[in-house]
């Protein structure tokens, strides 16, 4: 693995919504960081790859209410561990669960294993809130996929919440996790 500065130099063969993101990063002037690498299937994998990045990827969780109306993308340190019943009383929200894939490809245009902040950019209907968890809003940098498992990104941490956020049009929420048993 190696460490680039922005979008692969060709293109050709990577998914549309890969290249998307690339194209929509370019257009909003955000400097990133990227690494391709196998689909990390491994605790190991991922170290690899979050130490070609100097960055701990964060965990993305897609989640729903029981009735389905409402998704949510959360953003937490991949260290903690997620408990729902937290999470539910911070955002007012009972019974959450993980969101069934179709949603996921509805929604975000991504598929399991490559949840990302980036899926964002296909929600133009906005039927996703954004979650954040305090610790990933503290660190300077960030890390996801570009709405793929094969490659991952670092970017400016500010730049995501000042640039891309406002130019999909979402907000976040910002959450305290503990995440201890």
């Amino acid at each position: 693995m190696e460490l680039y500065k922005g979008r692969p130099h060709n293109c050709e063969g990577r998914l549309p919504r890969e290249v998307r993101t690339y194209d929509f990063l370019d257009e909003l002037g955000i400097t990133y960081y990227r690494t391709d690498h196998e689909a990390a299937g491994t605790m190991e994998a991922c170290s690899e790859v979050d130490g070609i990045l100097g960055v701990v990827i964060c965990k993305n969780l897609f989640l729903c209410n029981k009735q389905k109306t409402k998704f949510y993308l959360l953003m937490m340190p991949g260290d903690k561990k997620f408990k729902t019943k937290e999470l539910s009383a911070q955002i007012n929200s009972s019974r959450l669960s993980f969101a069934d894939a179709k949603d996921m490809l509805k929604y975000l245009d991504i598929e399991p294993g490559s949840v990302s902040i980036m899926g964002l950019m296909n929600d133009t209907e906005h039927a996703v809130q954004l979650l954040i968890d305090e610790d990933v809003l503290a660190g300077e940098y960030l890390g996801c996929h570009p709405c793929v498992c094969t490659s991952s990104m670092k970017m400016n941490t500010a730049e995501v919440i000042e640039k891309f956020l406002p130019a999909t049009g979402h907000d976040y929420q910002t959450v305290h996790l503990v995440g201890e048993d």
